[in-house]
Formats: C-alpha cells, structure tokens, sequence
C-alpha cells in the first residue's frame, strides 16, 4: 500500500466519516462558547452542567420521551438550582456547583442502576462517536447553527455581561437574560455532544479551545477564530489520528486538544520573556 493510499484509508469507511463530521460540528458551538465561559471563569459550572445531565437522560428513557428533551430539561434545573442557591446563601458559587452537580449525577447513577436499560452507560458517559449517523449529524448541526446566530448576534453583549455585569446592566441591557441564555446555549451544546463525546468529555471541548485561544490571542474577535481553528482541528483530527492507533475517538481529541493547549502556553510563555527583555533593554 502507498502512502498516499495510507494516508486516505480512514475516508473509505462511512462510519469514520461520519465521525469526522460530527466531530467538527460539535467543536463549533463549543469553541465559541468556550471563549464566553473562559472569560468569566465558568469552567466548573460547564462541569456542573455535563454531569447534572445524567439524571435527565436517565429518566427520559424511563418516560419514553427524546433523550434530548431530559437532558435539556436536567442541564436547566440544574443552572436555575445553582444560580437559585448562590443568591440565597453565604456559600460561594463554586461550592454550591460541587454540591448540586455531584447529587444530580448521583441520582443519574442511582436511577440508572435500578432500571433494564439498552443504553450502556459507556455511551452516555463516553459518547459513541463511530457510531453516529447523518440524522445525528443534522441534529447537531441545527444546534451548531442556532447557537453560532445567537453569538453572532449577541457576542458584543455576552462580552460587556463577561467582563463587567455591573456596567451591562447600567447601559440598559437584560443581565438575567444574557446570564440564563448563554447558560441555555452552554446547555443545548452538551446535549448535541451527548451522542459523541459523552457527558464526561464534553467539558474538554467547553474549556480547551478558549483556553487555547485565550493564551494566543490579544483581541476577542481573534480568539473566538482561534478557538474554532483549535475546536474543529482537534475534532476532525482527533477521530483521523484514533483510526491508526486503534483508540476511541473522544479521549483521542480530547489527548489532541491538550496537546494544543501546552504548546500554546509555551509560546506564550516565550512571547512574555521576550517582550520583558526588550522591555528592560
């Protein structure tokens, strides 16, 4: 076989193109949402988010009803409950997401070990990438699309909401519903990651790629761009590179975009000495 041959073997299987596409539709939304969720420190409320899913999935397939729709319904409660708690209470944020996020995902696990059920655990905790098809890929993709219009329309908004709350409500805007809108968006993009990635991995593509972008860029329009490049790149690369190691897909792309991350903060690390000594020269 020639390498070129080689090179191209993973595009004669459906299943591994399949897993491409959904690979890099999914790392869209959450690129761009990563961004938002760096800026104002949500990394624990994206996990919070990813595991209260759990219960909700759970108990749609117990009620017959889309595993979508309780997964949505889960992730919600679940924002309302932390935001409910933090403003009723002397604890801080970050220890009420502990708290409310490892009960639900506990219930999920309760629930789930008291039920007959033809959904293997590993598919809801881990994704099932290979296993998708275009119907899949649709679904996520009107998710993808719904929420790149929303930023699109709103990203100067969820900016000024991220960085200064106070001065967003003084100019006028709707705080409560930038806040709970761009949770919803958070919360829709880990119930489109649900079939490939799982629950457990969907914070990676929430976090890596504006963490990535944050460390190289030095404006928000080029870190949102950046996050996308390092988004859709590890997706797409992730699931090609887990064909010649014989590895699952998700680990795979999550393994790449830590790989992103590391070199990303090399360079800037480099950027930062050079810039001191031509500062002190």
């Amino acid at each position: 076989m020639t390498l070129p041959e080689l090179l191209l073997q993973p595009f004669r299987f459906d299943f591994m193109v399949h897993a491409m596409m959904m690979a890099v539709v999914v790392s869209v939304p959450a690129a761009l949402l990563s961004c938002f969720m760096v800026l104002r420190g949500w990394a624990l409320m994206g996990d919070a988010m990813s595991h209260a899913v759990f219960p909700g999935v759970v108990l749609a397939y117990m009620t017959g009803i889309p595993l979508a729709l309780g997964a949505f319904g889960a992730g919600m409660a679940c924002a309302f409950s932390i935001g409910f708690l933090a403003a009723n209470s002397r604890i801080k944020q970050d220890t009420v997401m502990g708290i409310v996020f490892s009960g639900m995902f506990a219930l999920g696990l309760l629930i789930y070990v008291q039920i007959s059920t033809e959904v293997h655990l590993d598919h809801i905790l881990f994704g099932d990438l290979l296993g998708v098809g275009l119907r899949d890929i649709a679904e996520t993709g009107a998710v993808a699309l719904l929420t790149v219009l929303v930023l699109a329309m709103k990203w100067k908004d969820f900016l000024l909401h991220a960085f200064d709350p106070v001065q967003a409500r003084a100019v006028g805007l709707k705080v409560g519903w930038l806040h709970y809108g761009l949770l919803c968006l958070i919360t829709l993009t880990i119930v489109a990651a649900l079939t490939s990635v799982g629950l457990l991995l969907a914070i990676a593509l929430l976090i890596a790629p504006g963490a990535t972008a944050f460390l190289l860029a030095r404006r928000f329009t080029h870190m949102l761009l950046l996050a996308v490049l390092f988004g859709t790149s590890g997706g797409f690369f992730g699931v090609y590179i887990s064909f010649y190691l014989d590895s699952a897909p998700a680990p795979t792309i999550v393994l790449l975009m830590t790989l992103f991350f590391a070199i990303a903060f090399v360079l800037a690390h480099r950027r930062a000495l050079k810039a001191e000594r031509m500062a002190a020269e």
